[in-house]
């Protein structure tokens, strides 16, 4: 089993800008964590082929928390690879399959009438872009502490960034994929965005229960791959 970085490279508003999506490579099989901005589909696969793996062997995608950049081209994967298994948290899952409107159009839509003036317009397309997401419905709910993946994974619950919010520890790799429970910035593990977080407490909380496992290797969506 490994795990290897996807970097995406995409531009932003005028600015060049890398996602860090991570490959699950076990027995041949392929697990993908996080998809993406809406329409990173194609970019994903021509990193996956590029790395040396095939799509047909693409078996599970696992959300680690509902944010347009996570699960922006969750839908267009499982349109086109019908046979995934789709993996994410109780709490996440019910915003991701529609059932519940998400934490973070909710947390938008009261930002927006406390924006300035000069940032109501990408608050309202952000909002707008929330609310252009797909609902797809989830596989496999997991909660705290549930082995997948062979019982090779152990599913962390690290709430803050969103209440559902997973990353994946793999003891036998001592490795850490984390989602946006943590950053790579400045050369250290950091709170991913705490302006955007719903319970900045619970963040704090949940990066020292990263630290704590003391693993050797954090693959940080954003910011790539922080080595102890």
């Amino acid at each position: 089993m490994k795990i290897i970085e996807l970097p995406i490279e995409f531009e932003f508003n005028g600015q060049k800008n890398t996602i860090y999506p991570s490959l699950i490579i076990l027995n041949n099989e392929l697990t993908l964590v996080d998809t993406g901005y809406a329409n990173f589909l194609t970019l994903i696969e021509n990193e996956i082929i590029k790395s040396g793996y095939e799509m047909k062997n693409l078996k599970n995608i696992i959300i680690t928390h509902y944010d347009d950049d996570h699960i922006g081209s969750l839908y267009d994967f499982k349109e086109k690879y019908p046979w995934i298994s789709i993996i994410a948290s109780e709490i996440e899952s019910k915003y991701i399959c529609g059932e519940k409107k998400s934490e973070r159009l909710v947390q938008a839509e009261e930002m927006l009438e406390n924006l300035p003036d000069e940032e109501q317009e990408f608050g309202a397309w952000f909002i707008q872009q929330l609310k252009s997401l797909k609902h797809v419905p989830i596989d496999r709910k997991v909660q705290d502490g549930d082995m997948i993946l062979n019982n090779k994974c152990r599913v962390v619950a690290t709430p803050g960034h969103t209440s559902g919010h997973i990353s994946l520890y793999f003891p036998s790799l001592k490795s850490i994929i984390t989602g946006d429970a943590a950053v790579k910035e400045n050369h250290e593990l950091a709170i991913a965005n705490p302006h955007f977080c719903l319970n900045l407490e619970k963040a704090k909380q949940s990066l020292a229960k990263l630290k704590n496992l003391k693993a050797e290797h954090y693959y940080c969506y954003h910011g790539g791959k922080f080595t102890f």
